[in-house]
């Protein structure tokens, strides 16, 4: 099964493409321009260009799941967030179930489903995360969100928590972690219709998101 992985060159994307690659799992990296995909085929890792912003139905030919990573950034406007993060996404759904995928793995956040909540100059990008989960549960594609908390840079674990309970309301996890973790979902094929939220904590990845 080959999941087509949007958002492959952000550094989660990345670290996930790498991941899948060793583990000998088959995916490929869209990404927006040649000079991207220099960094994919130096690992050997198959490769598409292609743009959300514009035609990249192409990217899905014989991919069988997607895995969406894609992000607008935090040094980008409303506009891009629109764009990227809602209108991509939602196009993004439009195709997998045209296409009939077997499933839509989404990175989405911890805080999309409230919006308010979340410090003023990340409440666009919530909204359009909470839109496009929504607009994904709806769509007829079997699903898995995935909803990490606030992103650090620090080495893997493995390991982690599904709720502010268990980490004493600590709400951060490694991109490290969220790439360790996207890798057990797009490789758990029966799993869909879950949600999962991610922090860093004590639990197995396995034993966490099963």
């Amino acid at each position: 099964m080959t999941t087509l992985v949007i958002g492959a060159n952000g550094q989660i994307g990345r670290q996930f493409c790498e991941l899948a690659q060793a583990a000998g799992e088959p995916i490929r990296a869209m990404v927006r321009g040649e000079t991207q995909r220099a960094w994919f085929e130096e690992r050997g890792i198959p490769s598409v260009v292609a743009d959300l912003e514009g035609d990249f139905a192409h990217a899905l030919e014989g991919c069988d799941q997607l895995a969406f990573t894609a992000g607008s950034g935090p040094h980008t406007g409303p506009d891009k967030t629109l764009l990227i993060d809602l209108y991509g996404a939602m196009r993004a759904v439009d195709l997998a179930a045209e296409r009939g995928l077997a499933r839509f793995v989404m990175v989405s956040a911890l805080r999309a489903e409230d919006p308010q909540a979340a410090p003023e100059k990340l409440r666009p990008y919530m909204a359009a995360k909470l839109a496009a989960d929504a607009y994904l549960k709806a769509s007829g594609v079997p699903w898995t969100i995935l909803k990490p908390g606030r992103l650090i840079d620090e080495p893997a674990t493995r390991r982690v928590a599904t709720s502010l309970t268990e980490t004493g309301g600590e709400n951060t996890v490694s991109r490290a972690n969220v790439a360790e973790a996207l890798l057990h979902l797009v490789q758990a094929h029966g799993l869909s219709g879950r949600e999962f939220l991610l922090l860093d904590g004590e639990r197995a990845i396995s034993e966490a998101l099963s």
